[in-house]
């Protein structure tokens, strides 16, 4: 299903002008250096084709004829490789080894090439023919050249164009291989007959996994094998398919793809098999607003809650899926996270009530209304630092968000920790219990009612009372003192009211009555001994111990509390 999907998506795009997507038999790639030969062979220039990208110089991206897949042993490119392969420059010490490429990599271009009357791969023969190292020392990029063993390819000095992307050289790449008296194969993909690709493709681009790429598609062990079938036997896909689901994903995954998020260790890739709104607009949904435009998050996620109301995402509903693929690494592997394949209108429905379920009244203006996804993760990290953010937990978040269902109970567990550790419950973190605990009531009710934007006063949990009640202790400590506070009861109790009530409040409620006699202004305290008779209405007792949902329900209250103008002076004092 996920491979079938990659293939349409591969058919579909390539059928549209600019898609970037490669021609079968061909694949993007970095080529920092060209080296310009004329027609006898001899070099005239070494093209430095870098630029800088960010803070890194990256060679210009030209479409080369497909890689091999390397591993330990000596595999050539044809028309293009490290230098090592190239020019037989030994970089890493190994000179014998590096003779070796060099030798491959002449007779693949003399075994595919060899009977080809084309000007460029005369040129290219010709020079690697009468090949010397000491006639490049002179050209300036040489001694880099040596050092760091980039991509190198050809072209003619008078053509700016690669040599292996003339077309005499793409026709004959591309004639269809001689037939073999082999019983024809049929690609479980696809459907077709034809010569099935033993090794597929690495795919690049997944965070954690290996640098050179890794495989969704692998055998290498006994273990793996059935039937005495090994490697691409054991999965039949056709080379068209095997070429068209990893070019297809390796667009997907590129660093600058509007079609990729990172949540954590989740590397997530979506698409859609026609051509939607919500193709384009799911990266600014869940995606980490632009720096360059900060409020397109914020207009887009708008436009989302009034769109799936109005019905302008039901468009072919029965019929447009949305793809949503989650890969993480594992050793030499990409493993599946998640997989989603569900109509545009139902997806946009789930993302709408994600944000719907994350409202809540936000404690500075510059508080985001709909936090993305990586910022939900970071608030509940240690130190606020991503690489804390605990493993597979970015995944777990995106599958409920797609697939509708609770968010990880390791979510609310971490929210309320981080609490108790910072001594504070912050709005990302207010926000992430009340979405986790009201998709939690929906599917398994353990609230009477689901938690609101703002304060509720009718809500009854004792949890959640207490919380208010903190809040306003904590306001009358704030205003009896002046604001001359090193550290107010938060700073000091927040961990410890929130897990053991009975022995906190206790001495809180006393000084309480300390803090109340220095104000002058007694009709605030009559509103705050109001205030404090209201919320402490339907609890009997302070209860010794507060299970971690109830600790959950505590912050709310408490934030609740501190957000509510009743909280306040009449002058609109803020916390």
């Amino acid at each position: 299903m996920i491979l079938q999907a990659l293939v349409d998506y591969y058919e579909r795009k390539t059928a549209e002008p600019d898609s970037g997507l490669a021609p079968e038999g061909l694949e993007p790639k970095h080529i920092p250096f060209v080296l310009a030969l004329d027609t006898a062979g001899h070099l005239v220039e070494i093209e430095d084709t870098r630029t800088l990208q960010g803070k890194k110089l990256l060679g210009r991206t030209y479409l080369v004829p497909q890689g091999i897949k390397k591993t330990v042993g000596i595999a050539a490119n044809l028309l293009w490789d490290t230098a090592e392969y190239v020019l037989g420059v030994d970089s890493r010490g190994k000179p014998e080894r590096v003779v070796q490429q060099h030798r491959a990599f002449v007779d693949r271009i003399e075994q595919e090439l060899g009977g080809l009357d084309e000007p460029g791969v005369l040129a290219v023969r010709r020079f690697l023919a009468t090949l010397d190292l000491a006639d490049l020392e002179p050209f300036p990029q040489w001694a880099e050249i040596r050092e760091a063993n980039p991509n190198l390819s050809f072209r003619l000095a008078a053509h700016p164009e690669l040599i292996c992307q003339h077309r005499i050289v793409r026709e004959a790449l591309s004639r269809p291989p001689q037939a073999t008296e082999e019983a024809p194969r049929i690609c479980a993909v696809t459907g077709r007959e034809g010569p099935l690709e033993r090794l597929h493709p690495a795919i690049k681009g997944v965070w954690g996994a290996q640098t050179s790429g890794a495989n969704i598609v692998s055998f290498n062990l006994d273990a793996f094998t059935s039937f005495g079938k090994s490697q691409g036997d054991n999965a039949p896909v056709g080379r068209p398919a095997v070429f068209a689901y990893t070019t297809a994903l390796n667009h997907l995954l590129q660093r600058d793809s509007r079609r990729r998020l990172q949540v954590g260790d989740a590397t997530t890739v979506f698409w859609s098999d026609r051509t939607s709104p919500l193709e384009t607009d799911f990266l600014d949904f869940l995606g980490e607003p632009d720096k360059d435009d900060p409020d397109r998050h914020t207009d887009k996620v708008r436009g989302l809650l009034r769109s799936v109301d109005s019905g302008a995402y039901c468009e072919d509903q029965d019929t447009t899926r949305f793809f949503v693929l989650g890969l993480a690494p594992n050793a030499a592997r990409i493993a599946i996270r998640f997989w989603y394949a569900d109509p545009v209108a139902q997806v946009a429905a789930r993302i709408a009530q994600h944000f719907r379920d994350l409202e809540m009244v936000r404690a500075y203006p510059n508080d985001p209304p709909y936090p993305s996804l990586f910022r939900l993760l970071l608030s509940i990290a240690a130190q606020n630092k991503a690489d804390n953010i605990p493993p597979n937990l970015g995944g777990e978040l995106m599958r409920a968000v797609i697939g509708g269902g609770p968010y990880p109970a390791t979510l609310w567990q971490a929210a309320i920790r981080r609490n108790r550790a910072e001594q504070q419950v912050t709005y990302h973190r207010a926000a992430l219990l009340k979405g986790c605990f009201n998709r939690l009531h929906r599917t398994n009710p353990f609230l009477r009612k689901e938690i609101t934007v703002s304060l509720d006063k009718t809500n009854p949990n004792t949890g959640y009372r207490l919380g208010r009640l903190f809040a306003v202790l904590e306001r009358i400590q704030v205003e009896a003192q002046g604001g001359n506070l090193n550290a107010t009861i938060r700073d000091r109790f927040y961990g410890a009211a929130s897990a053991s009530p009975l022995s906190v409040f206790s001495n809180l409620m006393k000084l309480k009555n300390h803090h109340l006699s220095k104000l002058d202004n007694r009709g605030r305290v009559a509103n705050l001994e109001k205030l404090i008779g209201e919320i402490l209405e339907p609890v009997n007792e302070f209860p010794a111990q507060l299970p971690l949902r109830e600790q959950g329900l505590f912050a709310l209250g408490y934030y609740h509390q501190r957000q509510d103008p009743s909280t306040y002076k009449a002058q609109g004092e803020d916390a």
